[in-house]
């Protein structure tokens, strides 16, 4: 156990990598994610497509996001783990965000804490 923090792991990826970010999760232990498919654009702003000689521009492009919450003292090896599976060194590979969880209660059994992670 460690101090009772807990972090909340967003991340956010294109989805061609789906397989490479479960599997590293699955590989270091992180059985419980969720995976949302979203919208949306960073620096890149979206691209150009051609569709019978018309020209469209689309701003939001589809990624996916996990979201998981972990330990404080796991935070940083899982990051480095979803760094390495998510990037594909090209732009869009995607952001992740960290955020403090003040608390978490599983619903079946009420318990709350680190022991509902």
């Amino acid at each position: 156990m460690t101090d009772g923090k807990m972090t909340m792991i967003q991340c956010v990826f294109k989805g061609e990598r789906l397989y490479e970010v479960q599997h590293a999760m699955e590989e270091i232990g992180v059985v419980g994610m969720t995976i949302w498919e979203v919208k949306g654009h960073g620096r890149q702003k979206g691209h150009i497509e051609h569709y019978r000689g018309l020209e469209t521009r689309v701003n939001l492009l589809p990624k996916l996001m996990l979201e998981i919450v972990v330990h404080e003292g796991d935070v940083e090896r899982i990051v480095g783990k979803l760094m390495k599976a998510a990037r594909t060194g090209e732009f869009g590979d995607g952001k992740i965000f960290l955020l403090p969880v003040m608390d978490t209660i599983r619903v079946r059994t009420g318990e709350r804490g680190e022991e509902a992670i």
